[in-house]
């Protein structure tokens, strides 16, 4: 079933990157009007950090690595917020990778798989937490807060078979798990909903660090036996 389509292909452009005090950033992504190659980038700091390859990530301890290869963002959920802000908003403005329509990214299950155009896989993983980097691009007040309230993530994205894509390309989703919970719940509960946090365990699919984190948590807020 044909689900939704790639309306942008964005690669970044090295930046200077003072909101971390870091030298690079990788945030101001622009379209491409060519295929870019998206494999499986490896570890987070020692792999080869973003999935498309030839676009750069500055923050290598918290961006990017398998789980974190891919960034989508849905063109619809750039509307609401360009009407929120009373701005425009142009794709790749979030920092994504893939600008997205016709696919409800914030409600795609955890272990869900994408296929983009006749080769790729991707396969969503968790929303996106935002960053002062995120913070210094918008210039809104408050808006690391008004993001994370608003639940409009979009998704990270690993990939379970490389290859290419470019703008225009058709989006299908050809499996979808038994048991898990969408990209919007499972943000949701790991931000401000602690109690629910035994819910997250539910997607088999859940990034290991994340899933180890959130037994963590669990296990000191346990009542003692």
């Amino acid at each position: 079933m044909i689900d939704g389509k790639v309306l942008q292909v964005n690669v970044g452009v090295p930046r200077a990157n003072p909101a971390k005090q870091l030298p690079m950033t990788g945030f101001d992504k622009r379209a491409v009007d060519r295929a870019v190659y998206v494999r499986a980038p490896g570890p987070k700091t020692t792999g080869l950090h973003s999935g498309l390859v030839g676009d750069p990530i500055g923050d290598i301890k918290h961006h990017g690595g398998d789980d974190q290869a891919v960034y989508a963002y849905a063109r619809e959920d750039y509307d609401w917020w360009a009407e929120q802000l009373g701005r425009e908003l142009a794709g790749g403005d979030f920092g994504e990778n893939l600008t997205t329509e016709g696919i409800d990214v914030n409600g795609a299950l955890i272990g869900e798989i994408w296929r983009i155009g006749d080769e790729l896989e991707l396969q969503p993983t968790f929303g996106r937490i935002p960053c002062v980097t995120f913070q210094a691009r918008m210039r809104e007040r408050h808006w690391l807060k008004r993001f994370t309230t608003e639940n409009r993530t979009g998704a990270y994205l690993r990939v379970i078979t490389p290859g290419h894509v470019r703008a225009g390309d058709r989006i299908s989703i050809v499996h979808r798990p038994a048991r898990s919970v969408s990209i919007a719940e499972a943000f949701g509960i790991y931000m401000s909903d602690p109690a629910s946090l035994a819910r997250l365990l539910d997607a088999e699919s859940l990034p290991e660090d994340l899933r180890k984190e959130v037994e963590e948590r669990l296990t000191r807020t346990a009542p003692p036996s």
